[in-house]
């Protein structure tokens, strides 16, 4: 009966969905004024691969773009034009030639760094490559200070790795994916964001709620997708080089080369590292770890445009190496110092092939696969950490239509395959496991831009550690009026549990593990289920002939099971499954102005209520902040006419107070951290097109945790902590950089 299900999930449709697509046609105003249209003209979704060539009579039709809605044309001996499309219409586009172009400076306003849409039946936040640059931004995991969607903090005061959440849950409940590919997972949970180097992104898609079945099971609060930069639309030549008064130096260089006309390469590479010692809260630990890192990524693309292929395939060597623990330069121990070290190697390959009927361009297939080798060896004091993960992810997709292009649909195939091998604490536990799964979806989606639109999708997994299950997910959209709309979503989601490596600041304490073995397939345990659902309403408004949008979200998680990490009894830490209720509700909202064409405001107001049942009660989830404010200020100058103009970004991050477990060293909190302000800032001058100079400041403020680490003059008994982490450690930290294309 289950091999029937699955495969009538997989045929009941033999064609499947299509994005909605974009008519017109091009053209110009010749010397006599009449008008030419244009055979050859590129019309392709800015950051995306998606693109046509317009036919001898000027007409184009190209696919919607899931993660642009910038569509650029261009056409050789013309001006390029891009235009933001937020409807689904016919555009024409009459192009001017190069040579009639007036020699005037023309006030424009800049277009959003982080955008929405009206038409989109999914709550997606979509984060473009210059938001990116608001931030010191030297990984991904850095790159969120601005953006309100995400929260980011410190897991622990030894390592320095900062975590995301999004609907009040940690980042393991969030599907990370890299170009639609499951990246951050496993046992690169923890460290994984911070591997992938923030000047390769191109933009980020950041969805609420359950995601679309065709991405997987994993995803139950959200999904971040990472769009890495595409060998056809970078510079020949591009550097990056920064340094942080905490002595951090990071240095990118890519190489762009085409390679014939339709075959692109481009060459990645990034180096870190930071050697300096600081101890400036005299506790005897380093404030931050010392580092040294290595990461490179080579990747080709192919595009044959007429006969509508477009292919990646990729290959990238990552190496790392973190120390941390008491300062062993400068005290003079008589006993053993507590040190750690985390060594990390890891390997990726990927290749995805699209295919778009050229004739048929609602129609199309998409086949991906990749590999990952993930190895690392880590010592916490005495407590040792190795995990090994090799993966194996492929999938298939198949889009068209039924009737027309309002009623879309698509089905296709996932497979996973993931080999752990760990190697746990001072008695060196060995808990090896193999995950492998194989699942079929169908997704139904109804657009009807005018008001309403419906996308429904069921997807059939059978894996060996979970299984047979179905998940079902579902969005709605309605828009009763231009500027307004609502979005309704609600759908299952599991994961496999990894106890140790998606929490692994418990080895930077002295508190025994204790796992409560019910016989379950993960280390004892069961896995993970939830079921999330939520309401969002965006109200668009013009005030002073400049634009903005009020945004309410309210989304809520129930847990069926969760795998309980229990921190409340001093000396002493637990997993366990859920015997009671557990829920994440979460409410934000957020304003979105232009003040003038120069100057954006942003601003937004959460609150969360996270509880779950614990063997000691019902309780606030330990470190979740219940209330956080948020302001950013972006001003730019206008652009003079070689390119050259001021940015200045400012970011106000209230955090409310967050309940502690119960520590001796921290009785004098009753319970709760205080509240707290930071401030983060950033100057750019842009000298050119070509190159600009960069100058920022995190936690400007200067305000710092007290204490992080308890029990620190003795770290090798039961009390000793470092994960009872509210507030940044470091104040402020200073940082220059350049930036140059040629």
């Amino acid at each position: 009966m289950k091999i029937k299900l699955f495969f009538f999930i997989i045929f009941l449709s033999l064609n499947s969905y299509s994005q909605e697509l974009l008519s017109g046609k091009i053209s110009f105003l010749n010397k006599e004024n009449k008008i030419v249209f244009l055979e050859g003209a590129s019309v392709y979704w800015k950051d995306s691969s998606i693109g046509v060539i317009s036919d001898k009579n000027g007409n184009y039709s190209i696919p919607f773009s899931e993660n642009s809605n910038i569509l650029v044309v261009k056409m050789l001996g013309f001006k390029e034009y891009s235009l933001i499309i937020n409807d689904v219409k016919t555009y024409d586009f009459k192009l001017i030639e190069e040579s009639n172009e007036l020699n005037e400076v023309i006030v424009s306003k800049r277009k959003n760094t982080i955008q929405k849409s009206y038409f989109k039946t999914q709550n997606i936040v979509n984060v473009s490559s210059d938001e990116l640059l608001k931030a010191a931004c030297c990984n991904v995991s850095e790159s969120f200070e601005t953006n309100p969607s995400i929260d980011v903090s410190y897991s622990n005061a030894i390592t320095g790795v900062k975590q995301v959440r999004m609907l009040g849950l940690e980042s393991p409940y969030l599907l990370i994916t890299e170009e639609n590919i499951p990246m951050v997972r496993g046992a690169s949970q923890v460290y994984g964001l911070s591997f992938i180097p923030g000047p390769w992104v191109e933009s980020m898609q950041i969805t609420k709620g359950t995601g679309s079945v065709v991405n997987g099971f994993e995803s139950i609060s959200g999904q971040i997708n990472i769009e890495l930069k595409k060998p056809v639309n970078e510079a020949p030549l591009f550097i990056n080089v920064f340094r942080s008064g905490m002595g951090r130096n990071e240095f990118n260089f890519h190489l762009n080369k085409k390679l014939n006309p339709k075959l692109n390469t481009i060459f990645f590479v990034h180096a870190d590292n930071n050697t300096s010692i600081h101890d400036d809260n005299s506790d005897g630990f380093l404030d931050h770890p010392t580092f040294k890192g290595f990461n490179f990524f080579n990747r080709y693309q192919y595009t044959d445009l007429e006969k509508g292929i477009v292919s990646f395939l990729g290959f990238r060597y990552m190496k790392n190496d973190k120390k941390a623990g008491e300062d062993v330069a400068n005290l003079k121990l008589k006993r053993m110092a507590w040190v750690s070290e985390i060594k990390t190697d890891r390997f990726d390959s990927n290749f995805k092939l699209g295919y778009v009927n050229p004739r048929i361009p609602y129609r199309s297939t998409g086949f991906q696969m990749a590999y990952s080798a993930h190895n690392q060896k880590s010592f916490f004091g005495l407590r040792d950490y190795n995990i090994k993960q090799n993966s194996f992810y492929s999938s298939f997709l198949y889009n068209s239509i039924i009737g027309n292009t309002m009623n879309k649909i698509k089905t296709g195939l996932n497979f996973y395959y993931d080999d752990f091998e760990e190697i746990v604490d001072q008695a060196k536990t060995n808990y090896n496991r193999i995950d492998k799964s194989i699942g079929g979806f169908f997704e139904y989606s109804y657009d009807n831009l005018d008001d309403v639109s419906l996308v429904a999708g069921l997807r059939y997994d059978i894996h060996n550690n979970l299984g047979s299950f179905l998940t079902p997910r579902m969005h709605v959209r309605y828009q009763p009026f231009e500027k307004s709309v609502l979005r309704f979503s609600i759908g299952s989601g599991r994961k496999s549990s990894n106890i140790f490596s998606e929490n692994q600041e418990i080895f930077s304490t002295g508190r025994e593990i204790k796992i409560k073995n019910e016989n379950g397939n993960f280390y004892g345990l069961n896995s993970e289920k939830a079921l999330n659902y939520g309401l969002s309403f965006r109200q668009g408004f013009n005030l002073n002939n400049q634009d903005g949008d009020i945004t309410i979200d309210y989304y809520v998680t129930n847990f069926e099971n969760q795998i309980v990490v229990d921190w409340e009894k001093q000396g002493q830490l637990s997993f366990y499954n859920l015997e009671g209720k557990s829920y994440a509700k979460s409410f934000q909202i957020e304003l979105d102005y232009s003040i003038s064409n120069n100057i954006n405001f942003k601003s937004a107001f959460k609150n969360y209520n996270v509880k779950k049942q614990y063997n000691s009660g019902f309780k606030q989830n330990p470190l979740t902040p219940k209330n956080r404010f948020f302001i950013n200020i972006d001003f730019f100058s206008t652009p003079k006419n070689n390119g050259s103009q001021w940015k200045f970004d400012f970011t106000y991050n209230r955090i409310g107070k967050q309940r502690l477990p119960i520590h001796s060293d921290q009785s004098l909190f009753n319970g709760w951290s205080p509240s707290y302000t930071l401030l983060n800032s950033q100057l750019t001058r842009v000298f050119s097109e070509n190159f600009e100079i960069y100058f920022g400041g995190e936690n400007i403020g200067s305000y710092t945790q007290e204490n992080p680490i308890l029990s620190s003059e003795n770290p090798f008994g039961m009390n000793f902590d470092s994960t009872l982490v509210y507030a940044p450690i470091i104040a402020p930290m200073l940082y220059l950089g350049i930036r140059l294309k040629l």
